[in-house]
């Protein structure tokens, strides 16, 4: 059994603890909102924070992640409402398929809150999620939306 804080509520895992937290969050409690993407830690689908630092959940085992903050997309909006970037994504049509569009927003998120006014180079070095779509260009737009809201 793994204590974990995840999207601030305190949670027991029953799985092995060499069991990637991707699919403790999926399978284990239900929060389906993270996705598989590659498994290899490339594609950035499986973006979660672990103590507000983007982190690739799909090669993150559970013993890492005991007794850290964890905060999945379905974490991000507070008493109903979205957050600056989620509100963006939206605002500049940023989802096509959405395959990847969680783990998007919350290397977005980690982006803005590490640096609240990213320039592009900074955008370039912190969003390295694919998307198959090929919407980077409303992704850095909504970045910068976000910074100026």
């Amino acid at each position: 059994m793994a204590a974990l804080d995840v999207n601030g509520k305190s949670v027991q895992a029953n799985a092995d603890p060499r069991t990637p937290l991707l699919w403790v969050l999926r399978d284990t409690l239900g929060l389906t909102g993270t996705k598989y993407g590659c498994g290899i830690s490339q594609c950035g689908a499986c973006t979660v924070h672990v103590d507000g630092v983007a982190t690739r959940s799909c090669q993150m085992p559970l013993s890492a992640a005991a007794g850290k903050k964890i905060t999945t997309i379905e974490g991000l909006a507070q008493n109903g409402k979205l957050n600056k970037i989620q509100e963006a994504w939206l605002a500049n049509d940023v989802p096509q398929c959405g395959y990847c569009q969680s783990g998007m927003i919350m290397a977005a998120t980690a982006l803005l809150a590490a640096k609240p006014q990213p320039t592009d180079a900074d955008i370039d070095a912190a969003m390295t999620n694919i998307c198959r779509c090929g919407t980077y260009q409303q992704v850095r737009e909504a970045i910068h939306a976000a910074a100026k809201a």
